[in-house]
C-alpha cells in the first residue's frame, strides 16, 4: 500500500509532499525555512500557528 503524505505550510500558496513521513517532513521543513527567509527579508511577523498532520493511507 503506499502512502502519499501532504503538508500545508504556513504560507497561503505553499504545500509540499513526500512518499514517506521522513520525506514530507524534509520537505516542509525546506520550504517553511524558504517561507520564513521571506517573511525576514520583508519584515512581517513570524506565524506562531500550529497545525494539523492528517496520513491517508492510498
Amino acid at each position: 500500500m503506499d502512502t502519499l503524505l501532504l503538508m500545508y505550510l504556513p504560507s497561503p500558496d505553499a504545500i509540499t509532499q513526500g512518499k514517506t513521513r521522513e520525506e514530507a517532513l524534509k520537505n516542509a521543513k525546506e520550504a517553511i525555512e524558504l517561507y520564513i527567509d521571506v517573511l525576514r527579508e520583508d519584515n512581517e511577523p513570524i506565524p506562531q500557528d500550529v497545525g494539523t498532520e492528517v496520513e491517508i493511507d492510498a
